[in-house]
């Protein structure tokens, strides 16, 4: 059994996390997966409010995907820093992250990856991360 933190927004419904995520599980029966879905500052005014909704909205929609796809998941909303939104999560979770999984927009959209998320992560927890890129196609269907 595998436990996987999945971190995730604009992708988080992503036909290629998807898949990656359905191959886990049936390569490790019972894995489960727990996502953190990184609050988004949207251009012009919001509020607080706003934006915990906005990203309360797309982890139910995220949770609803894995669990259509027969998946164990639970989750929860983070800090607009995807590294600090995992070491938040990380120190509150009852178990244990075997890896941690990754989900970016394509290069020259995604501003994790400006932010050098992957490598941080890899440098900041003794976890094996999985990087996944969501193809230019995926991108323009998120709703995000």
């Amino acid at each position: 059994m595998g436990t996987y933190m999945v971190v995730a927004h604009r992708t988080l419904v992503g036909p290629h996390l998807l898949d990656h995520v359905r191959e886990l599980a049936r390569n490790e029966p019972d894995s489960r997966f727990h996502l953190v879905v990184p609050v988004r500052h949207p251009r012009g005014a919001w509020t607080d409010g706003e934006i915990q909704a906005a990203g309360r909205t797309r982890l139910d929609e995220g949770i609803t995907a894995f669990e259509e796809a027969g998946l164990t998941v639970t989750g929860e909303v983070g800090d607009a820093s995807p590294v600090y939104a995992v070491s938040t999560a990380l120190r509150t979770l009852d178990f244990a992250c075997d890896g941690i999984i990754l989900s970016t927009l394509p290069v020259g959209v995604s501003a994790w990856l400006h932010m050098d998320v992957e490598h941080r992560l890899k440098r900041e927890f003794d976890l094996p991360v999985t990087h996944l890129v969501a193809a230019k196609a995926e991108k323009a269907t998120s709703s995000a």
